[in-house]
């Protein structure tokens, strides 16, 4: 039997060796962290369309594809509850705002998506407990939103039941690893294994909100706005919601910052008033792997080894396609759905 050995135990990591060990692969995991890095922090916001803009057709494509393999891969795993919402509502709070909307939806239409501009009053038909001060709304009925660390839980519990040998080990030497193959998906520390690979980290804090007895009811689809020019998402979960998210060049800094959390809960009262009665439950801050193009780095380096890295803020959403591209390479193919994410792109 083929070995490979997977490197990160994240999303993309697990995502991989999950479907890796269902294709006939002998499979170990190696990270120290398992699940407790990024993936543990996302939003789990599945977002490609409404975050479309001019000029990136890569991201939009990358992403879409992937989304359009969410449900499939849901129904696989064969876990409950980790969906929780179906739509995304970007709003708007003054001019500029709104013509970026009309720009976006413009973009992702003309693509093939479907995304719908909405009037304010539709905005409140649609989520009443979104701020009346909204000026516009863009529509992505096809957007979902996932619990992440339900996800992580079940991919770990799927992969665990198709064979794959979970361990805690720290790898740094790819060389040493004594399987047919290698995967290198260990987010932004890929490029500690495999330096040519041009990945950073980026920081990004998130917030978890609890409804308490007697709270608002929050939005049921997630909900997106730019506030004082921030980027602010609010994501429903069973027990309220979570609010992101900062982003900051630190470098592997995941220190949560008190401006930070102050601004997260400033705009998102901005956008639910209502969340001033949420219990405040956690506050976290994880490092998203970014590429130079904000396109995953998905390919060869060598006969032997495979990375999968740059995922960005993205991980969740890309699991899919990302483990499918992943799956080809180690059978000695590429997915043609997954062209964009081509190492070669960086080869010179």
């Amino acid at each position: 039997m083929k070995s490979v050995t997977v490197v990160g135990a994240g999303v993309i990591g697990l995502s991989i060796a999950w479907r890796a060990a269902r294709s006939g692969w002998a499979v170990r995991i190696a990270d120290p962290a398992i699940g407790r890095g990024a993936s543990h922090v996302a939003g789990g916001m599945l977002a490609p369309l409404s975050e479309g803009w001019p000029g990136e057709d890569g991201p939009l494509e990358f992403g879409a594809e992937s989304l359009r393999r969410w449900p499939t891969f849901v129904s696989d795993l064969g876990a409950d509850g980790l969906i929780t919402a179906r739509g995304a509502l970007t709003v708007a709070f003054d001019a500029a705002d709104a013509e970026d909307l009309r720009t976006v939806a413009e973009f992702v239409t003309a693509r093939g998506h479907e995304m719908e501009i909405v009037s304010r009053r539709d905005v409140k038909s649609l989520e009443p407990a979104v701020s009346h001060n909204v000026r516009l709304g863009l529509l992505a009925p096809a957007e979902l939103a996932v619990d992440n660390r339900r996800v992580v839980a079940a991919l770990m519990t799927a992969a665990v039941s198709a064979g794959v040998d979970l361990t805690e080990d720290r790898v740094d030497d790819v060389s040493a690893l004594g399987s047919d193959q290698v995967v290198l998906a260990a987010g932004w520390a890929t490029a500690r294994l495999c330096p040519s690979v041009p990945v950073r980290p980026v920081k990004g804090e998130i917030l978890r909100l609890r409804a308490r007895s007697g709270s608002p009811a929050g939005p049921t689809r997630t909900v997106r706005a730019s506030v004082n020019g921030r980027s602010v998402y609010l994501v429903p979960r069973v027990d309220g919601l979570v609010v992101g998210a900062t982003q900051y060049e630190h470098g592997d800094d995941t220190t949560v910052t008190v401006g930070g959390v102050r601004d997260l809960l400033a705009d998102a009262e901005r956008v639910f008033p209502g969340v001033a009665d949420y219990e405040f439950s956690e506050a976290a801050a994880g490092l998203r792997p970014m590429s130079p193009d904000n396109v995953p780095l998905i390919g060869r380096v060598d006969a032997r080894t495979v990375v999968a890295t740059g995922h960005g803020r993205n991980g969740m959403l890309l699991a899919p396609l990302t483990a499918d591209a992943v799956l080809a390479e180690l059978d000695g193919s590429a997915l043609p759905e997954a062209t964009s994410a081509s190492l070669e792109r960086f080869s010179s």
